[in-house]
């Protein structure tokens, strides 16, 4: 598998071309777009092990955009996953955006636009796989899809030394990888992107509650003012009368209006 560095000759604008074409052949098509340096360099070694695409990336600070004019109607289902070795990245999805420090890894999918801006000098691994290699329940994807993983406690401390291995060891995979560490590699990084979308699912689960704290509180304090209403209700905590029905509804609430007095929440 190829060791692509850009050239030594040649313009800045000749050398970022030069690192478009080598990472739109080795990885997916994109954009590559400069930033204040004006003689950008950049490398990059990639090697295939089973099904797993493995890269080491090391570049000066540029931006790459994968727009909808580079996702052919039948583009593989594939996702790229870069942990940041050194240097630090943003990586903009959907509506998402990741700020993705060392020791923290991110994963989006190819299928849609994404850009990853680079604002260092940095190194970095990306694996690109198969979406049916994730063993991941797709509501569990969509939680941690653009979203900056941290590796530095947990699980994470068991995968970060493994990736950086991987990222060292790239001659020796060349000619010693097999596919079994491939979907092994890829169902640990599963385990620590499930446990991640489960803290991220408990954390909101909480946020609700909290919320759903202050509104009942609001209301009980407020019992004896006959003008209160749901609008105002919802307005005091900067969220839609829609929206308010549907927390109490989800705690087992409702809001009963009593002709001439304050609205009151009552069990449904």
């Amino acid at each position: 598998m190829p060791r692509i560095t850009t050239p030594s000759e040649g313009t800045a604008t000749e050398r970022l071309d030069c690192w478009r074409d080598a990472v739109s052949r080795n990885l997916v098509p994109l954009e590559v777009r400069p930033r204040e340096s004006a003689d950008f360099r950049a490398s990059l070694h990639a090697v295939r092990v089973g099904q797993v695409q493995m890269s080491v990336i090391s570049a000066e600070p540029h931006s790459i955009a994968r727009t909808r004019r580079h996702i052919a109607s039948d583009a593989p289902d594939y996702l790229q996953l870069t942990v940041q070795l050194t240097g630090q990245g943003v990586l903009t999805q959907r509506d998402r955006q990741a700020e993705v420090g060392p020791g923290e890894l991110v994963v989006y999918d190819t299928r849609r636009p994404f850009t990853y801006d680079l604002h260092q000098s940095h190194t970095g691994l990306v694996l690109m796989f198969p979406r049916a290699m994730l063993p991941l329940a797709e509501r569990e994807l969509l939680r941690v899809t653009a979203t900056a993983v941290p590796c530095h406690d947990g699980l994470g401390q068991v995968v970060l030394p493994l990736l950086h291995g991987l990222a060292r060891q790239m001659e020796h995979l060349e000619s010693r990888g097999t596919p079994r560490l491939a979907d092994n590699v890829i169902d640990l990084i599963g385990t620590l992107l499930a446990e991640h979308a489960d803290g991220d699912r408990r954390a909101g689960e909480a946020g609700l509650d909290l919320l759903t704290e202050r509104v009942l509180g609001y209301m009980e304090q407020r019992l004896a003012d006959p003008g209160l209403s749901p609008e105002g209700i919802a307005a005091a905590h900067r969220i839609s009368r829609r929206y308010l029905y549907k927390l109490l509804a989800a705690q087992g609430h409702t809001v009963w209006l009593d002709p001439g007095t304050a609205p009151r929440p009552v069990p449904t």
